[in-house]
């Protein structure tokens, strides 16, 4: 396809596609689907190989949040059955950290509920984050913690945070559909917030909430504007209890179209598949590797992901390696600017001593940084602690311990299925009281 063969050139050079472009993407028959698969992955392969950087999400505190995001569990009003809590202390956060570490995961995603943190709130999670720094070396540190104020991008920091991540969601044009309590241009404010710190930015969207494909173009170009380091890619889990809990509108397919889409308009970002990829990709998501070199390990914020041991066994099946903690995930151009993570000497989110992100050698060579959903912060269901919460002995399934999917019934060919697998509560069959 003459498409195919010029998005390619065009993720190659860096070059923006035109929106007719990346709407045509969105528009391809079943029949090309593998074609499309196979362009962007090569656009993927030049700028990132075939290394799959693992993250790993620690919910600090679950639910009672004042915002009233439509795809959120943890929402105001939210009548999800999840699990509520407040503050992780530093030493129980940095537990959680380390299954995830011990998986194979490099950046550890420190996620809190809630509009926005308040300066103790950053007191605390400075802390936190000093903490999981002291007792696993070399980890990055990602924070999502909402809408931020002046001053304390800075002070995350100074504390050691590697990155800030905040998503988009969808189009400018239908946030408020989705959110009223907080605007589109709130949340690019505090993207604009993470990048004067310093810090690497990472901001995404959400597919599924019934958007179409225009608003999809809209909001991906948007991030190629704003030009985060990461760009997670959620696909809506629709939660019972929440406003979006029957919007299913998503097969493997589409999910694979708005990969390649992403990829395609952000040729040399890191593209993560965040939240919901196990319920939407299902037995796809290796192809979905091909588009893709970030993913979550384990469990999201408030319901049960892929077995981290089945992850893994994806990877190396698909002919993919994880990304090592020596290795970094940023091709060199995009380190070479202020404030991109990884580009000072001695900095985190896996520089080397006399390089920093994207210092290899070799032509071509990448690597990038962050992540997925569902909390304050703005991602959409991304992955939760391995850790019980308030003193309790039980625990939340880990990174390697997660249950697989139950069998389902073959599918329709090009419809929705609601029927494939059940959204799991983070937590179910458990009892734990909150961390007060």
């Amino acid at each position: 396809m003459d498409l195919l063969n010029t998005l390619v050139d065009k993720g190659l050079r860096r070059e923006l596609p035109t929106r007719e472009e990346a709407l045509a993407v969105l528009a391809t028959s079943d029949d090309d689907l593998l074609d499309v698969v196979a362009a962007a992955g090569k656009v993927r392969r030049h700028w990132f190989g075939r290394r799959v950087k693992l993250n790993y999400l620690v919910n600090l505190k679950s639910g009672l949040c004042p915002e009233d995001c439509s795809y959120c569990s943890q929402r105001l009003g939210s009548k999800a059955d999840i699990l509520k809590y407040t503050w992780l202390k530093p030493d129980q956060a940095s537990e959680a950290a380390a299954a995830g570490l011990a998986g194979g995961a490099k950046r550890v995603c420190l996620v809190a509920s809630g509009r926005g943190p308040t300066d103790r709130d950053v007191d605390r999670v400075s802390q936190t984050i000093k903490t999981i720094k002291e007792q696993n070396e070399g980890v990055e540190v990602c924070a999502c913690l909402g809408l931020l104020s002046d001053g304390q991008a800075e002070r995350l920091r100074e504390a050691g945070a590697d990155a800030y991540n905040h998503n988009l969601n969808t189009s400018e044009s239908t946030y408020g559909d989705i959110t009223t309590t907080h605007t589109y241009a709130d949340r690019v404010d505090t993207v604009h917030k993470a990048h004067a710190a310093g810090l690497s930015a990472c901001s995404g969207l959400i597919a599924g909430m019934g958007e179409s494909d225009a608003d999809l173009v809209d909001v991906v170009f948007s991030l190629r504007e704003l030009d985060p380091d990461s760009v997670p890619v959620n696909f809506l889990i629709p939660f019972e209890g929440t406003p979006l809990a029957k919007e299913w509108h998503l097969t493997p397919q589409r999910c694979l179209r708005i990969l390649a889409m992403a990829r395609f308009v952000c040729p040399d970002v890191e593209v993560r598949i965040a939240g919901g990829r196990e319920v939407h990709l299902r037995t796809m998501q290796p192809l979905a590797l091909h588009l893709a070199n970030s993913i979550f390990l384990g469990d999201y914020l408030t319901s049960e992901g892929q077995a981290g041991k089945a992850d893994l066994e994806m990877i190396a099946d698909a002919g993919f390696e994880v990304e090592g903690a020596d290795q970094v995930t940023l091709p060199r151009h995009r380190a070479a600017g202020a404030g991109v993570c990884g580009s000072h000497e001695s900095a985190g989110c896996g520089s080397q001593a006399a390089g920093g992100c994207g210092s290899h050698e070799e032509p071509g060579a990448g690597c990038g940084s962050h992540w997925g959903a569902d909390g304050g912060c703005g991602a959409h269901e991304s992955a939760g602690v391995g850790v019980g919460v308030g003193g309790t002995d039980e625990s939340v399934p880990t990174a390697l311990d997660a249950a697989p999917a139950a069998a389902a019934p073959a599918a329709t060919a090009g419809e929705p299925r609601t029927d494939l697998v059940a959204v799991r509560r983070r937590g179910a069959g458990t009892d734990l009281a909150p961390n007060a």
